[in-house]
This record gives C-alpha cells, sequence and structure tokens, in this order.
C-alpha cells in the first residue's frame, strides 16, 4: 500500500478528544448539578413555565417536611408559601411596577420573568402546618431560543437570623427605653443636675438647671460650671472638692439667673466613671433651699420670740409657785395654832365637858377642812405646773382596792352606806402610781358616800374595756346629776350647790382626780340619770403582773422606853419665831417627861446654841430672821461639832417642791405646819432611837 492511501488519522483524533473532553465537562457539570440539587442546606424547587413543581431537592425536603412524589407535577411555590404575604407580595408589585400583578404563583415569579434579579424574604409553610422565614431567590429558566421554560427558586432556612435581628431589635429598644427612662428621671427631679467633666464644663443638664439659670440646654452645654454662681471661685472649689473627696454634701451656693434672679441652692454632688472606672467628671444635684433659708430664719426669729415668751412664762410660774408657796406657809402658820391647841384641848386633864368637846370638835373639823383645801389648791397647781412626778409600774387593784375599802369602811357606816367590792378570780394589774391611784380611788369612794341616800349602796366594779385597758366603776344610789350639771362637775370650786346641803367639800377633789388619771394615760368620766344615781368611772391601761413584787412589813413607831431615875433626858433644841407655835410645841414636849425643850427665836441664836448645848435633836423652822433655817442647816452640817446632830424641819413651807428641797439639804426629816401630834412624835422618836444608836 502506498503512502497515498494510508488514511489520515490526526483529524479524527482531534474530534475523539474533543469527544472525550465535551463528555468529561458533561459528566462534571452534571455531578455538580447533582451536588447542588442534593444539596441538605437550601431547598432547590424547579417549576414549569405554569409553575407546577418539577423538581423538589433533598434541601426542599428537609426544610418543608414534603416529600418530592407529594409535591411533583402537584403544586406551585406558591401554595406552601404564607398566602397574606403572596397577597401583600402582588399588591406591593402592582404599586412598583405599575401593572396589575394577581396574587399567587406570578407575584413570586413576576421580576425573574422580566430578567430582573429578584431575592426577597417570604415565610414557608411546612407539612405539619408550622413556619419559618426563608430568603428566596428567583431565576427564570430559558431554552436556546430564550424562551422560558420554567423557574428555579433557591431558598435558605432564615430562622437564625431572624432570632439574631429580633433579639438586637429587642436590645435596640431596650436601650432606647433604658435612655428614655434615665432622661425622664432626669426631667422629673426635683433638683436641678448638672454633669460636668474633670475641668468643670457642664456637660448636661436637665430642665430644671435651665429654669434655676434661665439658659437653654444648648447654652448651657459646654460652659463653664462656675459662670452661674455669684462666687464663682466658691463653685470651682466645690467641683475641686468633689473630684479629692470623690463626694460631697450640702455645699451651699447661690445661684445667678440671666434676668439677675438669685437662688439659693445647696449641692450635693459625687464623681461618676464609665465601664472601665476612668473618671469621668461630676455629677451634682442642686436643691432650691431659699424658702427653707426664708423658713429657718423666720424659725430663729419665733424661737427668740418662744425663749422670751418661755422665761415669762416660767417666771410667771415661779411667781405663781412662790405666791402658792407664801399663801400656803401664811395660812399653815395660823392652822397650827388652832389645830394643835384644839389637839392639846380635845385631850388635855381634866377632859374637856361635852360642851367644849363639842366645841373642839367644831374647830377641829373647820381646821381639818381648812387644811385639806390648802392641800389640794396646791395638789392641783403642782399638778397644773407639769411638776408632779409619777412612779408608773405594775399595780395590782385587789390589794388597793382592798386597802381603800378598809380605809373608807368606818366613814361608810357612819352614813350607813353599804360598800360591795368586786372579787377576783386572778390577779389583775394596771398601770400607774400607786400612790396616786389610791388617791383616786379615795376620792370616787368618799363622793358616792358623801353625796348618796341614807342606807343607799356603793358597788365598785372592775370590767375590761376595749382590748387593753380596765375600768373601774363606782355605782352610787343618790340623786343624779342633770346633764347641765354633768358639763360643770370638773370646774375647780364648783360644788353644784351641794354646800347647801352642809356636806363638807373643797370642789377641787374631782378635778385633781381627772387630771390625775389623764396623767396615767387614763381617762375619767361620769354617767348620770336623775333619781337613779351616778356611776363615775376610771379607765387605766391593764398590764401584765412585775416578774417579782417584794413588800416590806411596815414596822410600828417604836417609842423610847421612859428614861430610868437619876438618868439625863433627851434634849431638843426648837428654833422657831412665832411665840404661837413655840408655845404649842412646848405644851407638847410638856407631855413627854424624858424629853428637856431648849428654844431659840432666830436661826443665828439656833446656831449658837447648837454648838454650845450640843443637843440630841434640833427641831428647826425655815422661814427665820437673820438667817433661814435652810442656811442655818448648812452652818450646821459643815461644823464637825454640830454635823452629826438630827435636824427636823418643821415648817409651813408645804409644797412639793420645798420638801424636796428641804430633803436634799440634808433634814433628818421634813414636817409640814400644822402639826399632826402623832406624826410629831413618832417622828422624835424615830429621831431620838437614830441618836441613840449611833453613841
Amino acid at each position: 500500500m502506498d503512502q497515498k492511501s494510508i488514511p489520515d488519522f490526526e483529524p479524527f483524533s482531534k474530534v475523539i478528544v474533543a469527544e472525550v473532553r465535551h463528555e468529561e465537562a458533561v459528566l462534571k457539570a452534571g455531578a455538580l448539578q447533582n451536588a447542588i440539587l442534593n444539596s441538605a442546606n437550601f431547598s432547590s424547587i424547579a417549576t414549569d413555565a405554569k409553575g407546577v413543581i418539577q423538581i423538589f431537592n433533598v434541601g426542599a425536603e428537609r426544610m418543608l417536611g414534603f416529600t418530592a412524589e407529594e409535591v411533583l407535577n402537584k403544586i406551585t411555590p406558591a401554595e406552601i408559601s404564607d398566602p397574606q404575604e403572596v397577597i401583600a407580595r402582588a399588591k406591593a408589585l402592582s404599586l412598583e411596577l405599575k401593572t396589575t400583578i394577581a396574587p399567587g404563583f406570578e407575584a413570586l415569579v413576576f421580576k425573574a420573568s422580566r430578567g430582573i434579579e429578584d431575592i426577597y424574604e417570604l415565610t414557608y409553610i411546612r407539612k405539619d402546618g408550622s413556619r419559618f422565614p426563608a430568603v428566596v431567590s428567583v431565576t427564570a429558566l430559558r431554552d436556546v431560543d430564550n424562551f422560558i421554560i420554567g423557574y428555579l427558586l433557591i431558598g435558605t432556612d432564615n430562622t437564625a437570623r431572624k432570632q439574631v435581628e429580633a433579639e438586637q431589635k429587642k436590645l435596640d429598644q431596650r436601650l432606647r427605653d433604658q435612655q428614655f427612662y434615665t432622661r425622664s428621671l432626669i426631667e422629673s427631679n426635683i433638683d436641678a443636675l448638672i454633669t460636668t467633666d474633670p475641668s468643670g464644663i457642664i456637660t448636661d443638664v436637665n430642665k430644671q438647671m435651665e429654669a434655676l439659670t434661665g439658659s437653654t440646654r444648648d447654652e448651657l452645654i459646654g460652659a463653664p460650671f462656675k459662670s452661674y454662681f455669684t462666687d464663682p471661685d466658691r463653685a470651682e472649689a466645690g467641683i475641686k472638692l468633689v473630684l479629692s473627696e470623690k463626694k460631697v454634701s450640702n455645699y451651699e451656693l447661690i445661684a445667678c439667673a440671666r434676668d439677675g434672679k438669685k437662688t439659693d441652692v445647696s449641692y450635693n454632688a459625687t464623681t461618676f466613671y464609665d465601664r472601665d472606672r476612668t473618671l469621668q467628671g461630676v455629677f451634682a444635684a442642686a436643691r432650691d433651699v431659699t424658702e427653707r433659708k426664708r423658713f429657718e430664719k423666720a424659725l430663729q426669729e419665733t424661737n427668740v420670740e418662744l425663749e422670751s415668751a418661755k422665761l415669762t412664762a416660767e417666771k410667771a410660774n415661779r411667781a405663781k409657785s412662790d405666791f402658792l408657796s407664801g399663801m400656803s406657809h401664811e395660812l399653815r402658820s395660823p392652822l397650827n395654832a388652832i389645830l394643835g391647841f384644839a389637839q392639846l384641848m380635845e385631850s388635855a386633864s381634866p377632859l374637856p365637858t361635852n360642851s367644849q368637846k363639842e366645841s373642839i370638835e367644831q374647830i377641829l373639823q373647820a381646821g381639818w377642812h381648812l387644811l385639806k383645801l390648802i392641800n389640794e389648791i396646791l395638789d392641783l397647781a403642782v399638778i397644773e405646773s407639769g411638776k408632779v412626778f409619777l412612779s408608773l409600774e405594775p399595780v395590782s387593784l385587789e390589794d388597793v382596792l382592798y386597802e381603800c375599802q378598809a380605809m373608807m369602811e368606818a366613814q361608810a357606816l357612819q352614813h350607813e352606806i353599804r360598800l360591795t367590792f368586786p372579787k377576783f378570780e386572778k390577779p389583775r394589774f394596771v398601770w400607774a402610781d400607786q400612790t396616786r391611784l389610791k388617791q383616786i380611788i379615795i376620792n370616787l369612794l368618799s363622793n358616792a358616800i358623801k353625796y348618796n341616800k341614807d342606807k343607799g349602796s356603793v358597788i365598785v366594779a372592775c370590767t375590761d374595756f376595749d382590748h387593753d385597758r380596765i375600768r373601774i366603776s363606782f355605782t352610787d344610789t343618790g340623786d343624779g346629776l342633770a346633764p347641765e350639771k354633768i358639763s360643770q362637775l370638773f370646774q375647780p370650786f364648783n360644788r353644784l350647790g351641794q354646800e347647801a346641803r352642809g356636806i363638807a367639800g373643797t370642789g377641787i377633789g374631782l378635778v385633781v382626780t381627772k387630771q390625775l388619771a389623764e396623767l396615767m394615760e387614763g381617762h375619767l368620766g361620769v354617767e348620770s340619770a336623775i333619781g337613779v344615781g351616778s356611776v363615775f368611772w376610771v379607765e387605766l391601761r391593764s398590764t401584765s403582773a412585775p416578774s417579782l413584787i417584794v413588800r416590806k412589813a411596815e414596822l410600828p413607831p417604836t417609842f423610847p422606853p421612859p428614861p430610868k431615875t437619876g438618868k439625863a433626858k433627851h434634849t431638843l433644841l426648837y428654833i422657831e419665831d412665832n411665840p404661837a407655835n413655840m408655845k404649842l410645841v412646848e405644851q407638847l414636849i410638856a407631855l413627854r417627861s424624858d424629853i428637856e425643850l431648849f428654844t431659840a427665836v432666830n436661826g443665828t441664836l439656833g446656831v449658837e446654841l447648837s454648838r454650845s448645848l450640843q443637843p440630841d435633836v434640833i427641831l428647826m423652822d425655815i422661814n427665820l430672821p437673820g438667817i433661814n433655817g435652810l442656811e442655818a442647816l448648812k452652818i450646821l452640817r459643815e461644823d464637825p461639832s454640830t454635823t452629826h446632830i438630827p435636824v427636823i424641819a418643821l415648817s409651813a413651807n408645804a409644797m412639793l417642791r420645798d420638801i424636796e428641797l428641804g430633803i436634799e439639804a440634808g433634814f433628818f426629816h421634813y414636817l409640814t405646819k400644822p402639826i399632826k401630834v402623832k406624826e410629831f412624835m413618832e417622828t422624835l422618836n424615830v429621831a431620838l432611837e437614830f441618836v441613840q444608836s449611833n453613841k
């Protein structure tokens, strides 16, 4: 075979190679397409030109829950999309493109069909009805002649991004809310608020600061803090003080507004920092204290007036006390002689005749009544002055009522009045001063007996009142009181006409009783009916029993044995300037064979006799000519030769203040005039026993 007959294989081999390469490219492209179609990370849905699904990849199955067999050649992508969103998209595109677009598949692919790139967000609906947001990219599929043969919708699950966006939106909203809340707090504050940088330049203010300075926020920010005060140096020093001390309280300045108005302000300031603890500046709150300053000035002026009024009142009160004390003294001095000599006459030997005895009883009755009136006036004066001292403690009602019953039974028998007292099943205690409580009960019992009818009765009862109070009531069978008389019941010296019936009384006892009850946190009241009788009651706070009650037995007064024959008598020095009082004591001591009496008519002579005589006991008046009894007592106490002698005060100065001063001064005992003979003798016995025990 010649060369010409051998075929030329070179072109053929090139064709073979080209075909092989083309086949490889086709295979490679097919593998790539299969990889895309079978990817589980995104859904690939291909439709024909009418929108019926032809391809439904693995990603679509995973995302939507349908199998390919359930959707291929059966539905369009519009049927697995949120219908409301599809309708909304159709309306929006119609407006955008100025043409009518029907809701449905056309709305999903309209832009792609016009060659416009289209990526949008859409909500897909899974087979189980649940929903998820997706980002869908739509592409028109065309043949070689550029005719649309279908559409490719590639979707990705947008849930994670939506969640991130939602969280970010929440955070942004929360930040806006926080900023609004913070600003609201700043603006709603009644104080002017300012922030400055470390150099004192204002960085922010609230409306109150604008009102205080008469400047706008824009004008204030960037301006020096010190420029808005009458004393710029002090304002600047305040900023520096905050920076050095970290905090300043009640730093006073005077703000000056643009129109010249001045306002007293009090600053509280502190430093503030960023999250890295880097100093940012000063935060200050200024409070308008103009009214407070004005009030303080007015208060200061008022306090001066009040202090002056207080001094005047105290002076008047002292004058009143001095007057009452003087009145008491002047009344008691003659009473001392009247009652003292009457008591001596009553027990004189030989005994007085019946006629004389009746006269003496009238003198004593009138004298003791006058003394009671003086005592009640003084008691009322002490209470009204607020100087009465109470010892409040748990007091047994049973014990107090028992003691008062024993004290008042004789008076009840005298008037043939039947007394009925409560029986206590268990101990009952009230919060009271025991002595003053006895005074209240005796006053109310005495009135119930005095103003009762003959052979009447008085019923004492104790009942619980409210949850923490006890009411002690005194029910009598007297004439009763009309309403208009009840309203006058607690007026001093008003006896409501009872004085015409010859019943003894002062008209002060109920006033004192009511005020004592109130001082013990109690109340006094009355209910009455004409022809039936009256019920007086006192309410006091109930309390529990004290943890321990110790009662000391009261020992009867002891009397010194009569002196043996030949034994020296006790010596008593009486210092007194009133002849009647001197005479009375002389006659009283004459009844004591164991005592020898010496006398002195003034304090100076009394001191000299005390030093020379060295008496066992000294009896001393307070109001003496020259040096008074208190001054004489001081001299005797400072003198070693007389400091041991017990000195008994015997004075008409009977106010509580006088007695307290006398005891504090060092008197062994303080007796008040008029003399009560039994009390006088018992006190002498105690003093003589004291002397005897110290020898």
